[in-house]
């Protein structure tokens, strides 16, 4: 079938209607040739072959698609009619652009956060495993364990181990030393997730064995960038820590895991060890056909091995080992909250909707007669309601257009800004692209909406009374407040969905508000954070680390501005480590006595962040590797294991079991601090120890020195940021050349912190602000409409004594009903969806008084000032001109 056959109709028809008046001459012909009279054949020839008009309607039809000639003229005629109509149409569009956007905005998140799957071959088979205990699974993985993972090949193809490569790597041998993200992996790191390799190898398993030998494998980024793409980089060496490594091999850019890596390191582990420290995370690939249940089963098996090998102590009471999919892994905490944020855009998009709505009724309104007019020439109703539905249709993807690009750049603006720390977005959301799924969406979602608005006032408007209507002058078209039910129902539904959205808002600004005025137990102002990589085999002991932790401090104390430093291999808001202990002369049940958190620190620390000091005393610089060993715990530790008694009487001893780097004499609590929020504002502070720095066993410091840095704390009595490098030069002088990173004040720290709850507050408060908006729109133009459309009957009351405040009062009375009408419908419904925020909240009940007391009453301002406006219009309605108007 040729496309041209639907093509040339003026053409085709020219020709056709010749043919016809061809095959009528011969009629008329054969009837004159019968002895008829020329007018006589011509009528009857007519009546024979019928009318020529829709003759050729109907050949055209049968060699056409009928529905798309009716579409494509029905979208003619709706470009031509709203085109007649500017105000409406721009007004009409921007509030679709508004719904559609927002809308796009968040499912372009959702679609690379959710939806896009990760970027390894065959992602649903990769697994992160995890420890299980009491207080839930956590991912973190020992030597032993991963030891014990690794042989259950039954369910496993593979079972690779990685870290985030928290403590950093120095890029030495140039004038310009760089710290690096270096990823410890084992060998089978690469095959596992399929990474793709465009120069060399990766490691090979005697390399990731103990001396193995330096090796390393870098990026694609390192490479072009520091490099320069040198592609005869394999085989050379490079120097980290300053030690050199051999370069083996070099990674494809289109690798990429959530946390960047610059080069890769073999971790070389000793399979035989039995430290029981979780310092790195293993991830393994199933086997074909094994399920998730089944994987589960078996290393439930599988811990109850490790236990029977390494002893009851190796795992807490009903402890055991487990796997969830390393997408959920990576997404994290961030499915639900997005989903929140979607639920909120949809509310938006129906009060959009229903603004529109509003607007079509009125328009509908004002072209009853044109309606009544085409259904009295013979247009069916399914034709008027198809055209009507045509012209929403093309204000909707017009709209929804217009909504695409704005919804894609306010997205990557706002995450430019702050991303909420949400995982899979890239550096300043550079993950989130126009790809189809985001296309198709906003198509769908265009599509749905014209449908949405435009079908009722569609099927409203195609039945009119035509007498009546055809019958009416141009001033009596009014229908009156108690006949726009419709309309009505529209403003009362816009009401009750800004309400829901306001409310959702407020308790999220009121969360916000909360957290910042939590005190994190510290000091935050003019305090410059740094991180320094002390990676090297020169930091496997303990005294090259306390040395220049004593040489760093005296240079910083000597720079003007500086009042104090301090070191830490953990900073406060950010998480850190912990460890199980003993309380030497208590009785001893089934495991260790406890755990907690566990910082070591120089003894500057605590007078660095202004950290209270609230029993006993604080470290000094004698607590070091010749004298006893010390500790110090903080309040919420001392009120959990001794509610009554005096911890400066007993000793601690601190990873009893953990394993030969841990093995140390027990240490005297020698102190008591103020409770501080190591784990977050919007968490409680927890049980937390702290030791010396320079008392740290020596195999603890060579594993600490591979997972994490050696942070520096600063404090100043000027802006941070101005001493950023005398600073750091001074730290270089110190510590022979090392460089810092990650250079950030405490209060931009502070601010991370909380940067989800920033982020849901931003964009819920941007929501309800759109809704509240639109609603106040929707309530200014249905009582202006119902002023316009009642001017006759305002002037007959004015005529007949009326006062302008009675009009005023009774136009106020009717568009605050409909307001309050929607106020009882929406904090109804919000008593109920405001407990799906309940994991969003902090110091705030989802029942806020506060919130469900002044949201309504914003709500009932912001109404009464969009009333006002239309009410004051009636009241200078002239009784003479609305009478004229009959």
């Amino acid at each position: 079938m040729s496309l041209r056959r639907f093509t040339n109709r003026t053409r085709k028809d020219e020709d056709l209607a010749r043919e016809i008046e061809s095959h009528l001459a011969h009629a008329q012909d054969d009837n004159a040739a019968r002895g008829l009279p020329d007018e006589e054949a011509r009528r009857r020839a007519r009546l024979r072959f019928g009318n020529p008009r829709v003759t050729r309607e109907k050949v055209w039809r049968y060699r056409s698609i009928a529905w798309m000639e009716d579409g494509w003229r029905d979208l003619r005629f709706a470009v031509r009619s709203l085109l007649k109509t500017p105000g409406f149409t721009v007004i009409a569009i921007l509030v679709i652009a508004v719904g559609i956007g927002v809308n796009t905005a968040v499912f372009s998140v959702i679609n690379t956060v959710l939806l896009k799957p990760l970027t390894y071959p065959d992602p649903q088979s990769l697994m992160q495993l995890v420890n299980i205990g009491p207080r839930g699974r956590f991912p973190g993985a020992s030597v032993p364990e991963f030891n014990i993972w690794r042989q259950q090949t039954s369910i496993f193809q593979q079972v690779a181990g990685y870290d985030f490569g928290g403590a950093g790597m120095n890029l030495t041998g140039s004038d310009h030393p760089q710290q690096v993200q270096g990823i410890h992996v084992t060998a089978n790191y690469f095959a596992m997730l399929g990474a793709p390799v465009v120069a060399g190898r990766t490691f090979t398993a005697e390399e990731d064995s103990p001396h193995g030998g330096q090796v390393v494998v870098l990026s694609y980024g390192l490479w072009k960038n520091r490099f320069g793409g040198n592609s005869k980089i394999v085989g050379s060496t490079i120097q980290l820590d300053g030690q050199p490594y051999l370069v083996v091999g070099v990674i494809g850019r289109s690798f990429a895991t959530d946390e960047p890596a610059d080069l890769w390191v073999p971790f070389q582990f000793d399979l035989t060890t039995q430290d029981m420290v979780h310092y790195f995370t293993a991830a393994a690939r199933l086997r074909p056909g094994i399920t998730l249940p089944q994987a589960n089963a078996q290393l439930r098996l599988a811990a109850d091995q490790f236990r029977r090998t390494y002893g009851d102590h190796s795992l807490p009471p009903g402890g055991s080992f487990g796997v969830i999919s390393l997408t959920e892994s990576t997404i994290g905490d961030t499915r639900f909250p997005l989903l929140i944020l979607l639920g909120a855009v949809g509310f938006v998009l129906l009060i959009c909707c229903a603004n529109v709505a509003n607007l079509l009724l009125a328009r509908a309104s004002a072209r009853k007669r044109e309606l009544a007019t085409r259904a009295a020439l013979g247009a069916g109703r399914g034709q008027i309601i198809r055209q009507l539905l045509t012209e929403s249709l093309a204000l909707s993807l017009t709209g929804g257009l217009l909504g695409l690009i704005l919804g894609f750049v306010g997205v990557r603006l706002l995450l430019s800004i702050n991303s909420g720390g949400i995982p899979r977005l890239g550096e300043a959301g550079s993950a989130v692209t126009l790809d189809l799924n985001v296309l198709l969406f906003s198509l769908g979602i265009s599509v749905l909406t014209g449908i949405l608005f435009g079908l009722a006032p569609s099927i409203s408007a195609s039945r009119p009374n035509l007498v009546a209507t055809l019958n009416e002058n141009g001033g009596r078209s009014g229908i009156g407040f108690r006949r726009g039910v419709l309309r009505s129902a529209l403003v009362v539904s816009e009401t009750a969905l800004a309400l829901v959205l306001v409310i959702g808002a407020a308790l999220l600004i009121r969360t916000f508000l909360k957290l910042q005025a939590v005190d994190p137990g510290f000091d935050t102002h003019n305090v410059l954070t740094m991180a320094m990589s002390i990676s090297g085999d020169r930091f496997q002991k303990t005294a090259p680390v306390a040395q220049i932790i004593r040489d760093g401090t005296e240079r910083l104390k000597a720079i003007p501005g500086v009042v104090d430093a301090g070191a830490t291999n953990c900073m406060p808001l950010q998480g850190g480590f912990g460890m199980i202990f003993d309380i030497l002369g208590r009785p001893k049940s089934n495991g260790p006595t406890g755990g907690a958190g566990f910082y070591s620190t120089s003894w500057s620390y605590f007078p660095t962040f202004k950290i209270p000091l609230l029993r006993g005393r604080n470290f000094t610089e004698h607590d070091d590797a010749a004298a006893p060993g010390v500790v110090i715990i903080n309040e919420a530790m001392a009120k959990q294991y001794w509610p009554k008694g005096d911890p400066l009487k007993d000793r601690l001893q601190i990873g009893p079991g953990a394993g030969p780097a841990f093995a140390e004499p027990p240490r005297q609590i020698i102190g008591v601090v103020g409770d501080t929020h190591d784990g977050g504002l919007n968490r409680d502070p927890f049980p937390m120890m702290f030791i010396p720095i320079a008392q740290m066993p020596d195999g603890e410091t060579a594993l600490n020195s591979r997972v994490a840095p050696l942070y520096w704390v600063v404090r100043t009595n000027v802006d941070p940021h101005t001493l950023a490098a005398p600073v750091s030069s001074a730290l270089a002088q110190a510590s022979g050349g090392l460089p810092v990173a990650h250079i950030r004040t405490m209060d931009e720290i502070e601010i991370r912190n909380i940067s989800r709850q920033r982020f849901n507050m931003l964009l819920l408060t941007i929501f309800g602000a759109a809704g509240l908006l639109m609603a106040a729109i929707g309530v200014y133009g249905v009582m202006s409409y119902s002023v316009q459309q009642r001017t006759q009957e305002l002037g007959i009351r004015m005529a007949l004594g009326a006062q302008a405040s009675n009009l005023r009062n009774m136009v106020i009375g009717q568009g605050m009903a409909l307001t309050f009408i929607g106020i009882v419908i929406g904090v109804g419904g919000a008593f109920w969806l405001t407990r799906f925020l309940a994991s969003f909240l902090f110091g705030v009940k989802v029942w806020d008084p506060t919130v469900f007391i002044l949201t309504p009453l914003l709500l009932s301002a912001v109404a009464l000032m969009a009333i006002w406006i239309p009410a004051k219009r009636a009241t200078r309605v002239d009784p003479m001109t609305a009478l004229r108007l009959e």
